[in-house]
Order: structure tokens, then C-alpha cells, then sequence
């Protein structure tokens, strides 16, 4: 079920989360409700993932969906969760970056190589670093990386694309915020911030020529309808992370923490399967739609954005050898 509220709700119903809280009395007066915020939509394969882990986790809470930015718009989903006024979210790595610096790394374009790559990296020492700094910093503990497909960009425009030199001039739709905006320039493309809702209209008025994003979020938002290509580039491995409240996460004991996790895990792994098949199928649906689908030279944009990130000041506040680690998983 998606939940709408009007503003006044919404400020009332978060001052009310932020007074109550979920550790001792709170806990034994009964199951306390989680509310989730994304901006994907209710037909995305993670609102299933949601409503899996929901299931999961009834006995001990009760989960409140929210989708499409209707509770917090993109971006704002972090600093709710730091204020108490939500409890769990999926956040963009972006997000957590434009906080902490280091995290800039895992945002930058051809990182991880596949989504099993993704999985390890956050599973592993470099992971628990990562995390670590979430909690330590932002009050937010993390269950896992959520994928949701590699990053390819769809344009209106019928121009050939096969170098980040043709991407010159292009405009193309970005999330607000500093890394997101870097990861537009490190195609070759002039990013424009537009919010996720605002992007089909976008494409229709002609106020951006492009948008990056998974082939699974272009289906289900029909950018396709407004698009006449699709350029393969694969540049970022595509996730978000499932993020809950330190102070839901703390209020928890073992036992139910354990148990919290392996909702969350089991969750995220049924996701990336369903999202792995979906991805082989949609090229074919695209191209009966009548757009063009191919791949450019993915060399060229690869040496062409790994030496922008690298010469730019994002890489100063990348923790020393991580990249190294990365790699070598």
C-alpha cells in the first residue's frame, strides 16, 4: 500500500516519530511502524523487494511504503532520517557522499564491474569501512546496497554517439548534488539537475535531451516514449542502499537484529536476480519500440571518465589505497 499525506501531516507525523522512539516502553506498547521512503516507483521490482522484507519483519514491525518522492523528495530522504522523521529509506550513495567525502569513490563512473562485484566489495573489509563511516557519521546503519541495473543513457536526440566527444552540448538530466552532477561531466555531457518525477516532461518539452539511468527505471517510468535512442554505456553500476535509523537499529537486541538483517539480505538478493533478468529482455523491447539500442566505444569513455575523476578534487577525499582494494576483489 503507498500512503499519501499533505504537508502539515507529514511535519505533524514526523515530530510525533521523533518523540516516541523505539527502545524500552515504545517497543513493549506494541509493533512500531517503519516508515520507508524511495523515489522509485510502486511498480519498480524494489517496492516487490519492499514488500517482501516487509513480510519478513511483521511480527516485530510494521512497514509504511511511501514511493515516488511522495514523502520525501529525492535527495531529502538522508537528512529526514538524520532528523528523526523517517525511519528507514533507500538512499542514493550520492547522498551519503555530499557528507562524507570518501564516499565519493563508490559514485564514481566504472567502479564496480557487475552487480556480484558490488555485492563483494560491500561484504568485504572495504565494505565494513564504509559502513562504519555511515554509522559514525550520519546515525544511519546500512543493510546492504540495493541494485537496480547499470546506468545507460537514453536520448530524444537522434545524434550518434560513440565517444565522450560527441556527447558535447548534450543536456543531460542528472540528480541534484555534486557527484551526480561530476558523474554527467565525466561522459562528456553538460548534466542538468531535474527532479526524477520532472524527467518524462523533461525529455517531452525539450528542456533536457537525456536522462542515465537503468534500463528497468526507463521501462517502468516510459522515458522510452519520449526517447529515440539508447547508448549502451554502462558507465555506473546502479544502486541505491537500504538504510534504517540508528535509533531503530539500536533499539533492536541481537536476536532481532539478526533476524532484521537476513530479511533485508534475503530481500535485496531476490531484487538484483530480478533485476539481472529483467535487464536482458528490455534491450530487445526497446528496439520494438522503435528506438535505436547500441553500444558506443566503451574504451573511449571509460580512459575519458576514469581521468577526469582522477584528476579532479573528488579523488583527494577517496581513502588511500581503497580504490587498490576495489579493484582487486
Amino acid at each position: 500500500m503507498t500512503f499519501k499525506l499533505d504537508r502539515r501531516a507529514l511535519l505533524a507525523g514526523g515530530a510525533a516519530a521523533a518523540t516516541v522512539g523505539f527502545t524500552g516502553a515504545a517497543m513493549a506498547q506494541g509493533k512500531p511502524n517503519l516508515r520507508f521512503s524511495a523515489v522509485f516507483s510502486e511498480q519498480d521490482i524494489r517496492a516487490e523487494m519492499m514488500k517482501k522484507f516487509g513480510e519478513a519483519i511483521k511480527e516485530d514491525f510494521t512497514l509504511q511504503p511511501y514511493y515516488g518522492g511522495n514523502l520525501f523528495k529525492q535527495g531529502t530522504e538522508l537528512v529526514a532520517m538524520q532528523r528523526n522523521n523517517l525511519e528507514m529509506g533507500n538512499i542514493a550513495p550520492q547522498d551519503v557522499s555530499n557528507q562524507i567525502p570518501a564516499w565519493s569513490i563508490v559514485t564514481s563512473a566504472y567502479l564496480f564491474r557487475d552487480a556480484d562485484h558490488l555485492k563483494k566489495v560491500f561484504a568485504s573489509p572495504v565494505g565494513a569501512e564504509l559502513k562504519k563511516m555511515a554509522e559514525d557519521k550520519l546515525n544511519i546503519k546500512i543493510l546492504g546496497p540495493t541494485y537496480f541495473g547499470a546506468r545507460q543513457v537514453g536520448l530524444k536526440p537522434k545524434k550518434k554517439i560513440n565517444t565522450p566527444a560527441d556527447m558535447a552540448g548534450i543536456k543531460l538530466r542528472m540528480p541534484g548534488g555534486d557527484a551526480w552532477q561530476f558523474l554527467g561531466q565525466s561522459l562528456g555531457a553538460n548534466p542538468t539537475p531535474m527532479a526524477y518525477a520532472e524527467v518524462y516532461t523533461g525529455l517531452q518539452s525539450g528542456a533536457i535531451d537525456g536522462q542515465d539511468n537503468p534500463l528497468p527505471n526507463v521501462q517502468n517510468m516510459k522515458f522510452y516514449e519520449v526517447s529515440s535512442q539508447i547508448v549502451l554505456t554502462s558507465h555506473l553500476v546502479g544502486f541505491d542502499l537500504l538504510c534504517v535509523t540508528k535509533r531503530v537499529w539500536d533499539g533492536m537486541d541481537a536476536k532481532k537484529q539478526a533476524a532484521f538483517q537476513a530479511a533485508a539480505d534475503a530481500a535485496i538478493d531476490w531484487s538484483t536476480k530480478e533485476h539481472l533478468a529483467k535487464e536482458v529482455e528490455l534491450a530487445d523491447f526497446f528496439k520494438k519500440q522503435g528506438l535505436e539500442v547500441y553500444t558506443p566505444d566503451l574504451k573511449a569513455f571509460r580512459d575519458f571518465a576514469q581521468k577526469k575523476y582522477l584528476e579532479s578534487d573528488l579523488a583527494k577525499g577517496w581513502t588511500p589505497g581503497m580504490l587498490d582494494k576495489i579493484n582487486a576483489l
